[in-house]
């Protein structure tokens, strides 16, 4: 037998993968990972994914094992090539994330196995399985089950350097990612315009609390409040900014300060400790928008930059979705 092997994924790779996964996603979150059982979900299907996951016509898992190790893994997906999905996805075949452990350090155990040789086997394999799909087009990303994490982490050189050995350039944009402590958030003590009050609804990313003048709403956030119960670690909740939202009219007068002090006190209530949100490094030529406003408030507003994670990665000479 070889002594590096690549294979399909069995139900016994589950801890030594679900060790690889956290490993991964906390070197961009600290202390947020996830259980064996969402990692063993999340090969079947991606429920959260309301509108992506139905257009997926197979997926696969493939493992590298060495000296009965997994050192390296990788989640693939074919989408439909008909009106089943989006046509900028039809016949898209996607490494969804490859992980593997990186070299040690010299100083480091000797008797550590370096996943380099195994992960560049493991990207070969995804080719072939790939062109055996048929993909007319072929994709890279990092999208782990772990809130927060998707693209190709600034913290993780290995499967960037090795998506770039692979043909794999990156075309798309960089996202920033941000965490807050709930704690650390201002709560001003009155609204910042006379009138002003909060009305709590359903939103379409969670909670939505909603500044309201004169009946109308002008400015909002959604809150996501993990609910993954047994399937996250128990460090205390987390939750994230679905959307986030000020009338010009009346930027820069203290309304998102205070639509986020309202939103830290609701999660204090809902012994939520940590805040996750995230924004774009560059400006969207397609929409327009633009978020170096957004990040100086985030800043501003106590949230710590955790990782710029390079998003759109796609086989050279082939087209992004």
């Amino acid at each position: 037998m070889p002594s590096i092997q690549v294979r399909p994924f069995r139900r016994s790779d589950r801890d030594q993968l679900t060790e690889l996964v956290n490993a991964h996603a906390q070197a961009v979150v600290p202390g947020l990972g996830v259980s064996v059982a969402a990692v063993l979900n999340s090969l079947e299907r991606e429920p959260s994914e309301h509108i992506i996951d139905p257009w997926v016509r197979e997926r696969m898992t493939l493992v590298a094992e060495q000296q009965a190790r997994v050192v390296a893994a990788a989640h693939l997906r074919l989408y439909y090539a008909d009106e089943r999905a989006s046509e900028s996805y039809r016949g898209l075949g996607e490494i969804r994330w490859l992980l593997f452990w990186p070299q040690a350090p010299a100083s480091g155990n000797p008797y550590w196995k370096d996943g380099s040789e195994a992960a560049g086997m493991l990207i070969a394999a995804c080719l072939r399985q790939l062109e055996q799909w048929g993909a007319v087009r072929q994709y890279a990303d990092g999208s782990v089950p772990v809130r927060g994490v998707w693209g190709v982490p600034e913290q993780w050189p290995h499967v960037r350097a090795l998506y770039e050995r692979a043909g794999f350039e990156h075309t798309g944009d960089i996202g920033i990612t941000y965490l807050a402590r709930v704690q650390d958030l201002a709560c001003p003590a009155g609204p910042p315009v006379t009138g002003l009050s909060v009305r709590r609804s359903v939103g379409i990313n969670g909670t939505r609390l909603s500044a309201i003048l004169d009946e109308h709403e002008i400015g909002y956030i959604e809150l996501e409040i993990f609910d993954e119960g047994e399937r996250l670690p128990r460090h205390g909740g987390w939750a994230d900014v679905g959307n986030f939202h000020v009338t010009e009219r009346y930027r820069r007068r203290g309304v998102a300060t205070w639509l986020l002090g309202q939103a830290a006190r609701w999660l204090r209530l809902a012994q939520v400790e940590r805040l996750l949100d995230y924004s774009t490094l560059e400006p969207d030529e397609d929409t327009g928008r633009d978020d170096a406003g957004y990040r100086a408030f985030l800043a501003t507003a106590g949230f710590l930059e955790l990782s710029r994670t390079r998003r759109g990665w796609t086989r050279a000479g082939r087209t992004q979705p």
